[in-house]
């Protein structure tokens, strides 16, 4: 089943990109999406519309156990790299 189209509001998985010598770890953090732009900023797809080829940018909340943290122009990552953002599994 595909996944849902993102839109204000939804919770989703922000993962943090850890530090570099490894005392923090790249971990996920809930993340309540903020806005989902009307077209895509990078290439190869800058200019097309948000979702095309399930490419999705959206702005972001973040929130970590030190405090928020906003992010725009987040891009989504089945992968789960650090600074990206993925669907809860479901269960």
């Amino acid at each position: 089943m595909p996944e849902p189209r993102p839109s204000v509001g939804r919770i989703v998985h922000y993962v943090s990109y850890g530090t570099p010598g490894g005392e923090y770890p790249s971990v996920c953090r809930a993340a309540v999406i903020t806005e989902v732009p009307e077209h895509l900023t990078a290439e190869p797809f800058d200019g097309c519309p948000n979702g095309t080829d399930g490419q999705w940018i959206a702005g972001l909340a973040v929130l970590n156990p030190e405090g928020f943290f906003f992010n725009r122009g987040c891009a989504y990552s089945e992968e789960q790299r650090g600074g990206t953002w993925h669907w809860p599994e479901r269960v």
